[in-house]
């Protein structure tokens, strides 16, 4: 049987029964064609606003099959997309027409703890990762959702709870393995192809398909301090002057989030709390743990909490604490900016938009950063950005289609409020799908020149250009 597909740039074109039995035959993994029930399953996505259909995916298995896939595509010049954990916000793992490389079968973790590096294959979890580095008492500067996907996390730079004690997730990978536009495999350090790995740290998926990572591994838990805290949303501004008061003198072991939402139906929140504007202050602690409760001390004498969570736990566990909040299926709309400063204008700015909120899942999200970020120069990786302080997350989220103007026009509407506030970047892995050309420039500020040479080198006819892409 053949099938409709499309070209790299876009044209429609048929790939015969004779091609695809070849492509079948090269690989290791299945094939899935429309129809078939692990067709509908793997092109699914975590943003269900997003509802796309790929000629066919490729289920790869290891490294040989990722590189069958991109010289197949190569070959018959078909559209190509690559899907680690699906957890992005744009979605771009899948493109209609196109052959979609999904390698989230591809999970193992080999955690070396005298090398201190964890071996991660591109399919990996965060929370898989997490699940093996804590044996050994370590960790790697991942994200705040054990769901995330490891490899689109990293690929866009990756900020998470250690990012103020050690930078950005790529400032801590020592080596990415990866399947260039030829179809070769390639290993990018420090030593060999460095132009590369200085790109592939924060440059996405602009390079070719990366086949494993050697995340850099931190003595860390497994006991912590952190949780949530929330309180009454007309109590905004004195939670949210406090944690101001605290972050400003605190050392690198500790890391603030903070969100203005609707309290939801949470077991740890006071029932008649439910439903109602709270403030929620989120916090990791990883020093020495009498240290971390005489450094939150001042949060928790505010009193008149309607939830308390912020207690001594297993990292691994914070580390899904927030994964409720971002559930497969909803219907999600991001705007981002890195911000200099937790200002009074912030605050303010914040507290107004959090009134408009239209829906009970969405929330105004700020994580704190700075600390260990600026102890590199900004052309350390393609991410730079390490003026940045805080990121502004304007997270909106609900449930059905008809709701799609009004929750995505809030959005919009309460960043074109605070964009004035941003350092002038934003974070690439925040951007969503209808966001290119000057956003992505801005994600890379000053470095995106030297990533559009690199593109021209390793990608010159963009056969990588399902990502938020560059220009060549």
């Amino acid at each position: 049987m053949s099938i409709g597909a499309r070209t790299a740039d876009g044209r429609e074109m048929t790939l015969t029964k004779e091609k695809l039995d070849a492509l079948r035959t090269a690989l290791r993994g299945p094939v899935h064609l429309p129809g078939e029930p692990a067709y509908d399953e793997s092109r699914s996505l975590w943003n269900a606003m997003l509802d796309r259909r790929p000629a066919l995916v490729a289920r790869c298995l290891g490294t040989a099959d990722i590189v069958a896939c991109v010289r197949f595509a190569r070959e018959h010049d078909v559209a190509l997309s690559i899907k680690g954990g699906g957890h992005n916000i744009a979605g771009l793992a899948v493109c209609d027409g196109a052959l979609m490389i999904d390698t989230s079968a591809m999970r193992g973790v080999v955690a070396d703890p005298r090398a201190k590096v964890a071996y991660a294959q591109p399919g990996c979890l965060l929370g898989d990762v997490d699940r093996e580095t804590q044996l050994h008492g370590l960790a790697a500067v991942l994200g705040f959702v054990s769901a995330t996907g490891a490899a689109g996390l990293t690929l866009g730079g990756g900020f998470g709870y250690l990012t103020r004690r050690f930078g950005w997730t790529c400032d801590n990978v020592r080596a990415i393995s990866m399947v260039t536009a030829e179809g070769e495999l390639v290993r990018a350090s420090e030593d060999e192809h460095a132009d590369l790995f200085w790109g592939l740290r924060g440059g996405g998926g602009n390079f070719g398909v990366a086949t494993g990572f050697e995340h850099e591994l931190h003595a860390v838990g497994p006991e912590i301090l952190g949780g949530v805290m929330a309180w009454p949303g007309e109590r905004a501004r004195e939670v949210l002057g406090v944690v101001r008061d605290i972050s400003a003198r605190a050392p690198r072991e500790l890391t603030f989030a903070t969100m203005l939402r609707l309290a939801p139906p949470a077991p740890w929140i006071a029932k008649d709390a439910h439903g109602k504007p709270i403030v929620g202050v989120l916090a990791c602690w990883t020093g020495n743990l009498d240290e971390g409760e005489r450094v939150l001390a001042p949060l928790r004498a505010l009193g008149g909490s309607v939830g308390d969570v912020l207690a001594r736990r297993p990292y691994a566990m914070l580390q899904s604490m927030l994964d409720a909040t971002q559930p497969k299926g909803r219907r999600y709309y991001w705007k981002a900016e890195y911000l200099p400063a937790y200002s009074d204008a912030l605050v303010d700015k914040a507290i107004a938009n959090a009134a408009r909120i239209p829906s009970p899942h969405s929330a105004l999200v700020t994580f704190q950063l700075g600390g260990a970020l600026a102890d590199r120069p900004s052309d350390f990786s393609a991410a730079g950005n390490r003026d940045a302080a805080w990121v502004l997350n304007i997270t909106s989220q609900w449930e059905h289609a008809k709701d799609d103007e009004a929750n995505v026009e809030w959005a919009r509407s309460a960043w074109r409020d605070m964009r004035e506030l941003s350092t002038g970047g934003t974070y690439v892995n925040f951007l969503t799908e209808d966001e290119g050309g000057d956003r992505i420039r801005s994600a890379y500020g000053e470095n995106y020149a030297r990533l559009a040479e690199l593109k021209r080198k390793w990608d010159p006819t963009n056969v990588f250009r399902a990502n938020k892409n560059i220009a060549v």
